[in-house]
Formats: C-alpha cells, structure tokens, sequence
C-alpha cells in the first residue's frame, strides 16, 4: 500500500511540473482530494524524491502568489456572465 502512495506522489510532482497546475486542478485529474495532493507533495515526495519535491515546491510557490489573481478573474468574469444574461432576458 505504502508503495502505491509513494508511487503516486511522484505521479502527482511530475504532473504538476509538467502543467504547472494548482493542487486543486491536480486533485480533479487523479480523482483524489487536495487534501490528499497536499500530503502527497509535502510530506512523502520531500522524503522519496528531494530534487522533484524542490521543482514541485516553485510551482506551487508560483501558484500560491497568483491566487488571489485568479480569485479576481473568476468573480469578474462571474460578473460578466451574470450582465450578458441580464441584457439577453429583459425584465417584465
């Protein structure tokens, strides 16, 4: 068992790497929580793979500086959907 999830931290490193995806877009590709990605990456990559755990750790880094970017956009977009829709139905 412990294998499995030794192996799968690797599997999670090397996607994140690849995509520079958040731990929640992660999490969704593997089916598993960001709970569980977050352990993953943490505390059993840190102990099998060092190297990729510091390459895995920028990303991350990178992400968690743009978050509040990307918190932004999805409300204004939010916004902008909610006006389109607005202006397609008149009110009666």
């Amino acid at each position: 068992m412990r294998e499995l999830s030794d192996n799968r931290a690797v599997d999670l490193g090397k996607y994140i790497i690849k995509t520079g995806a958040t731990v929640r877009a992660t999490a969704r590709v593997f089916h598993i929580s960001k709970s569980t990605v977050h352990k993953d990456i943490s505390q059993r990559l840190i102990k099998i793979d060092p190297i990729l755990y510091k390459s895995v750790k920028k990303v991350m880094d990178t992400n968690r500086s743009e978050r509040h970017i990307r918190g932004g956009d999805a409300t204004r977009r939010k916004y902008l959907l909610k006006r389109s829709l607005k202006k397609e139905i008149p009110d009666r």
